[in-house]
């Protein structure tokens, strides 16, 4: 089982990038919040990866750091939730907000969450309140990176919460929203951080 890669950042996306290391390369599917930590292409990236095998597929999915790897792990453990799903509720919340809210039982927050409905928050709650608890929670630090035009960054920015479940009409007005109140120039990544914790509130 892969457990941590380290290569070239040679293609990143919102969902996914590719790793190239010593010419192979590898597609390691990502949530949001590792998103916004990657550098540049063709800088050197590291990721704690989870390695999912299924009868047809084997599928990466790296983190940032090993915590949200951790949480993810935990995610994918409650009936009902796969990685595709754990990806995006890591998409829409930090791994140390998720542990805050399972630690103690918010079930509000978790039902803000695309895709998470109330009898899921509460499964979520009773099956990993007490694995949450010995979780150390750490914040990531903000981090900016290149700045591109505010209509093709508007553009990624809707997709992207689209895929993670948000209704188009919602995520526009909160695009909008934010765009408005902050008129200077924003990274794709600030954008959708801002974003989200309207739509998240």
């Amino acid at each position: 089982m892969i457990a941590r890669i380290s290569g070239i950042l040679v293609y990143k996306s919102i969902t996914h990038l590719i790793v190239d290391i010593h010419g192979i390369g590898y597609r390691v599917f990502v949530p949001l919040t590792t998103f916004y930590e990657l550098p540049d292409t063709s800088q050197k990236v590291t990721l704690h990866v989870h390695t999912h095998v299924k009868d047809d597929s084997i599928n990466l999915f790296g983190f940032y750091s090993n915590e949200e790897k951790t949480v993810f792990q935990l995610m994918i453990s409650v009936s009902g939730i796969g990685p595709k799903l754990a990806m995006n509720i890591l998409s829409g919340i930090s791994a140390a907000e998720l542990i805050r809210a399972v630690s103690q039982g918010n079930l509000n927050r978790l039902i803000h969450i695309p895709g998470v409905g109330k009898k899921m928050a509460e499964r979520i709650i009773l099956e990993l309140k007490d694995k949450m608890l010995k979780l150390d929670s750490h914040e990531s630090a903000d981090k900016d990176f290149s700045i591109i035009s505010t209509d093709e960054m508007k553009g990624d920015a809707l997709s992207a919460l689209i895929n993670l479940g948000y209704k188009s009409p919602a995520a526009k007005s909160a695009l909008d929203r934010i765009i408005n109140e902050f008129p200077e120039p924003m990274t794709l990544e600030l954008l959708l951080k801002r974003t989200l914790k309207i739509l998240a509130s």
